[in-house]
């Protein structure tokens, strides 16, 4: 009972200084029509004429495919909402919906977005789910090359840092994506509309559109003091039938059906004819709606609260007579009123079907709402639905309420007569133990799920699997080779190959990947795409890493899979380290840091690398950072985690000039490490070990180290340089470290290049050591401006600083997390040697 197109306002509205505006978006129609399609962004504060101006644009196409829909400020979003208002006008749309996979309507999306010439417009992103956002950005990356104009409107003021609207809006392809500027109305506009009072309007309402029209159309002696006694004062002036049926409309977000308020109020067609006439409500077909959202809330805030609740309980009931159920509008009216018996029954459904269609935080939201209710269900049934609700939360990053959801339904099983389903709880709570970092705990946990002997299959695939991940190949191998093939038994196998050094295990992790996608099994095929890159550079096979963490975003998408999503986006940022992309991949690593705090075991694919990426630039948090990946090193008790990162807190103490803090660690490390498949985090930890002062041991096993370690430690730096990537920090090391003047000149100028300061520093006091006289001074051209050696963003942000604006709007103007911003501005502060804003302010207007 929902309406089966978007809300088109009334005819002939007046739209002032919006010339500009409909202007881009005719343009951007003229390049659909040329095959060169456009995403247009339409930003702005609640009120601001976002809709207005489509209304306007829209009213006026012809010879277009129009395609329209809304996202509602229920208590928890539509799944893919917009895309069923939208269906009406699209049957491929309709049918691919029916399907319940994300994929089928990525798909009918990108058919319908292929016929010339079509629009579609999404209204209020900001309220989306998911996987409507996901959808969008498919259709966003794409519209370039098609017929057609996608348009997003959103309160901009509504996007959260690190949020996945965020995310999408920042990797919008910058040549097919327009954001014309909606700003407030002009005094002279506002004069227009109000007459005599256009200056005390203006300074009530800022220009805001909607307010302006408000508190005119009101036309009460004085303004009133806010929009809600505007709205009040124009609806307490309507005959009393019409009054009646805006409070039913206030308490329905979005639009009412006809069929929904013929259950309801038979004579709502007589009664909303005069409330139509005067623009407080507008029509769509048999749907009514408020003509603002604002409208919405200012009658629904005045109504008495048993008013409200005897309206949500009727809407709820006849909402619940409707045959198909629309779940999401029963729960939002469900939870108004407290309904139990409406809860239990719909929820469960709802959220599994918002978790198959990848709306993962839609689905959190109904397991929540959910819960306070479900000790009402039979203990089989609880446990189920916690199981469900701990996926939900592993994917979401929520590890730690993971595990306790998960432990309650093991404890829920363990308590029934089901040893089959306390196997599979136990696999479940071993994967979520496994995720936080407890690998001990996770393994303990097999244990008990293979001693059950009810699911030995299911038990022992897994405990292979975890003691591949766990450094227990040999066994892990041995125990997937005793049960039935197949597909994530397949990866795990050919993982285990390559962390022991054998070449064919990426093929054989592919093979297991290429069986999972056949088979359906998207979980198991994102674990085969980050399994793919870690046996790719366990083995040195950096070459090829590109092209699989691209293949495995494409194919794993983030808002389905956001923990896998994680991992290839970090193991991207950490090529982008190692080919001297230092401000894009910090800004990236730090994003992820920021906005996944509960990462648990995945922060080892970010914090390392983050740590060691600072140490390089000398930023002051990066003795933090590599604090933290430490701990999760020691908690896994990971050996390639505990290599890698103590590779990085030695490079920070030789950097320091303190590297004697190290050799224990060092030493500890190595002794553990005599073993295959470790050679390339061996032989980095040995270098930096060489570098801190710590000689190689006599019996210390280098036959199979990678030839850039082995050279460097057989001391040829030299070779060892050439034997990096060109360009790359290492072999700027290596350079520095041959000892001739014209090595280490060629090593300074990139590290000088890289904006690596204090290995840089190192570099000019060896230089001074050899005599030297002329020593080139740098920073190079990325930094000249700044001599202090800000990268190009700390300049982008110290510039914002400066025009007087805050770290949340700087985020925002950057489309960067706020924290993000917090460290750059720490970073600049630090590099220029003062002690505030202010000061850094001043800074760039000296010369």
């Amino acid at each position: 009972m929902t309406a089966t197109g978007a809300y088109r306002g009334p005819v002939g509205a007046r739209v002032l200084e919006r010339g500009e505006v409909l202007a881009e978006l005719d343009q951007a129609l003229a390049d659909a029509r040329d095959g060169e399609g456009r995403t247009v962004l339409l930003a702005g504060e609640a009120g601001l004429g976002k809709t207005t101006v489509l209304r306007a644009w829209t009213g006026g196409l012809a010879d277009v495919h129009l395609l329209e829909g809304a996202c509602d400020d229920l208590v928890t979003s539509r799944t893919l909402g917009p895309f069923h208002d939208a269906a009406a006008s699209a049957p491929a749309l309709r049918t691919a919906l029916a399907v319940d996979r994300t994929d089928a309507v990525h798909d009918a999306v990108l058919d319908v977005l292929s016929t010339p010439t079509t629009v579609l417009v999404v209204e209020d992103v900001h309220w989306a789910d998911e996987a409507t956002l996901d959808v969008l950005a498919v259709a966003a990356r794409r519209v370039g090359r098609l017929p057609a104009v996608l348009v997003l409107s959103y309160r901009d003021d509504q996007v959260d840092p690190g949020s996945q609207l965020q995310r999408l809006l920042g990797v919008l392809p910058a040549a097919s994506t327009r954001r014309p500027a909606l700003r407030p109305l002009s005094v002279g506009a506002v004069t227009e509309l109000a007459g005599p009072d256009g200056l005390r309007v203006h300074a009530a309402t800022l220009g805001n559109p909607f307010l302006v029209t408000e508190l005119v159309a009101a036309q009460s002696e004085g303004l009133p003091v806010s929009v809600r006694d505007a709205v009040l004062a124009r609806v307490a002036d309507l005959p009393r039938a019409a009054q009646e049926l805006l409070d039913l409309l206030a308490v329905v977000p979005g639009h009412a059906d006809g069929t929904l308020l013929d259950v309801l109020r038979p004579t709502w067609r007589d009664d909303v004819e005069v409330p139509e006439r005067r623009g407080i409500v507008g029509l769509s077909g048999s749907a009514v709606a408020f003509r603002h959202e604002l409208a919405r809330q200012a009658v629904e805030q005045a109504l008495p609260p048993i008013r409200r609740l005897g309206l949500e309980r009727a809407v709820l009931a006849a909402l619940l007579a409707h045959d198909p159920p629309d779940r999401a509008r029963i729960l939002h009216h469900a939870a108004r009123c407290g309904d139990a018996d409406a809860v239990l029954a719909h929820a469960p459904a709802a959220a599994r079907a918002a978790a198959a269609a990848g709306a993962h935080q839609q689905s959190l939201a109904w397991y929540a709402q959910l819960a306070p209710y479900a000790e009402s269900l039979p203990p089989a049934e609880q446990a189920a639905l916690a199981e469900e609700h701990a996926w939900e939360l592993y994917n979401a990053h929520r590890v730690e309420e993971a595990v306790a959801t998960a432990g309650h339904a093991v404890a829920l099983r363990t308590a029934g007569d089901d040893p089959v389903a306390t196997a599979r709880a136990l696999v479940g709570l071993s994967r979520h133990l496994y995720i936080r970092g407890d690998v001990a705990d996770a393994l303990a946990t097999l244990d008990r799920a293979v001693a059950l002997d009810a699911e030995p299959t299911l038990a022992h695939t897994h405990r292979g699997v975890l003691r591949v991940l766990a450094d227990q190949e040999e066994a892990g191998l041995e125990e997937l080779a005793a049960v039935p093939p197949s597909a994530l038994g397949t990866v795990y196998r050919g993982l285990g190959r390559a962390f022991l050094g054998h070449a064919d295990g990426p093929d054989l992790v592919r093979e297991g990947l290429d069986t999972a996608r056949a088979e359906g099994r998207r979980e198991h095929a994102a674990r085969g795409w980050t399994s793919l890159v870690k046996a790719l550079r366990r083995l040195g096979r950096d070459g090829e890493v590109a092209a699989v963490v691209a293949e495995g975003l494409a194919s794993t998408r983030s808002g389905d899979f956001l923990s896998h999503g994680y991992s290839l986006e970090a193991f991207g940022l950490q090529l982008m380290v190692d080919d001297g992309r230092w401000d894009a991949a910090e800004e990236g690593l730090r994003r992820l840091v920021d906005t996944v705090p509960e990462a648990g075991i995945l922060a080892r694919e970010t914090l390392p690398p983050l740590g060691r990426l600072l140490a390089r630039r000398g930023d002051p948090d990066a003795d933090a950072v590599l604090g933290r990946a430490w701990a999760l090193a020691t908690r896994s008790d990971s050996l390639p985690v505990l290599l890698t990162t103590a590779a990085g807190l030695a490079e920070k103490a030789w950097l320091d000039g303190d590297g004697d803090r190290e050799h224990a660690r060092i030493r500890a490390l190595l002794e553990r490490s005599r073993r295959p498949g470790l050679a390339g985090a061996r032989g980095d930890l040995l270098r930096q070990g060489l570098r801190c002062g710590l000689p190689v041991a006599h019996d210390e096993p280098v036959d199979d180290l990678w030839p850039r370690h082995a050279l460097a430690l057989a001391g040829e730096p030299a070779a060892a340089a050439a034997a990096w990537p060109a360009g790359s920090y290492e072999g700027a090391i290596e350079l520095v470290d041959a000892g001739d003047e014209a090595s280490v000149t060629a090593g300074l100028r990139r590290l000088d290049d890289l904006g690596a300061a204090p290995a840089a520093h190192l570099a000019r006091r060896r230089l001074q050591a050899l005599g030297v006289r002329r020593i080139p001074r740098g920073p190079q051209a990325g930094t000249r401006a700044h001599p202090e050696g800000l990268t190009p963003r700390q300049a982008d942000i110290l510039a914002l600083v400066a025009d007087g604006l805050t770290n949340a709007q700087i985020a925002a103007r950057l489309v960067l997390s706020v924290r993000t911003v917090d460290h750059h501005v720490s970073a600049v502060l630090a590099k220029l040697g003062v002690a505030s804003r202010e000061e850094a302010a001043r800074r760039v207007g000296d010369p």
